[in-house]
């Protein structure tokens, strides 16, 4: 092709693109969660899908399309056309973590999505039954270590935030704990107030009504910052374990190809809704942090956790199925 023509190709493309960007959006567009209804990640979608909807005049529908750890219905958007009209709720277990535990994998998050925004992080807390012998770190330590391997732990499962994050826990302070894989934080966190287990980590809200009855103890916080939910419970970084940190999150992304000009709409939107005292407070009243970081920093935040999972996927010897 001559370079005339190529130049000609190329300005057509970019004119049909800036069209499509100045009409969107013209009909109604979806946000894929692929996970079930009333959870995290189905939540903060619905928020982003009203700010949306009201900031752009069209519908912005949730579309669940649960199951295999969110890896299916995440590429079904991957495999989505790249208009604009098909976006994602993403969160670490398709995401960062998926490839890491899974022996093949139907797309490369960062080659085939587009970061658009991060809405909220979501700290937890590293609960204990209350009949352990350790309220703080140092003194659950010395108890780990005496007994390697007898201290049982729940999560959702294999390959969830709440099993990496634990075992980064357990990496971390240098002891050996044995996990015990639920279906979901509901079996588990019945178990441990019961005894059945001993720890497990939980997002607080979640765990903050059960730690407030006694039921369970709170042994530190998972984030940088003490959580407004249990303020007088220390971090877990605070207690000896540097730079210990772990969340979970949500955002919205989108296909690789979709045009900047409708993802860039779409992240400013979504984090100038953020930003307000309302966002601020229904998230931290929750238990969540809002995000609002886009694009580059929420591509480098995506890439810097797929890289600290992926160690612990190495270090625990967590094998890929």
């Amino acid at each position: 092709m001559k370079p005339a023509t190529l130049f000609g190709v190329l300005a057509s493309a970019f004119l049909v693109a800036s069209a499509a960007a100045q009409t969107y959006p013209s009909k109604p567009v979806r946000i894929v969660v692929p996970f079930v209804p009333a959870g995290p990640t189905d939540n903060q979608a619905r928020w982003a899908a009203q700010q949306l909807s009201t900031a752009l005049g069209q519908q912005f529908i949730v579309d669940n399309r649960p199951g295999a750890g969110g890896v299916p219905g995440t590429e079904a958007v991957v495999k989505s056309a790249p208009d604009g009209y098909t976006l994602l709720a993403g969160n670490p277990g398709p995401l960062t973590i998926a490839p890491s535990v899974r022996n093949t994998m139907p797309y490369d998050t960062l080659r085939d999505l587009i970061p658009i925004v991060l809405i909220a992080r979501s700290a937890s807390c590293v609960c204990l039954h209350p009949s352990l012998p350790a309220r703080n770190v140092k003194e659950f330590i010395a108890l780990a270590k005496a007994q390697p391997g007898k201290i049982n732990y729940g999560s959702p499962g294999v390959g969830t935030v709440g099993h990496f994050a634990t075992e980064l826990f357990a990496f971390q302070a240098g002891v050996k704990l044995n996990h015990i894989p639920y279906k979901g934080a509901a079996q588990y966190t019945i178990d441990l107030i019961a005894g059945n287990i001993e720890l497990a980590i939980n997002q607080f809200a979640i765990a903050t009504p059960h730690v407030n009855a006694g039921k369970l103890r709170c042994l530190g916080a998972t984030s940088r910052e003490r959580s407004p939910l249990l303020p007088n419970v220390p971090t877990i970084a605070e207690q000896g374990i540097k730079d210990f940190e772990s969340y979970n999150w949500n955002g919205v992304l989108a296909p690789t190809g979709t045009p900047p000009a409708i993802t860039n709409r779409i992240a400013e939107i979504v984090s100038k809704q953020l930003a307000t005292p309302e966002a601020r407070a229904l998230y931290s009243g929750q238990g969540h942090e809002a995000s609002g970081i886009t694009t580059t920093a929420y591509a480098d935040f995506i890439r810097t956790e797929t890289e600290k999972w992926a160690k612990i996927a190495r270090v625990a010897n967590i094998p890929k199925q």
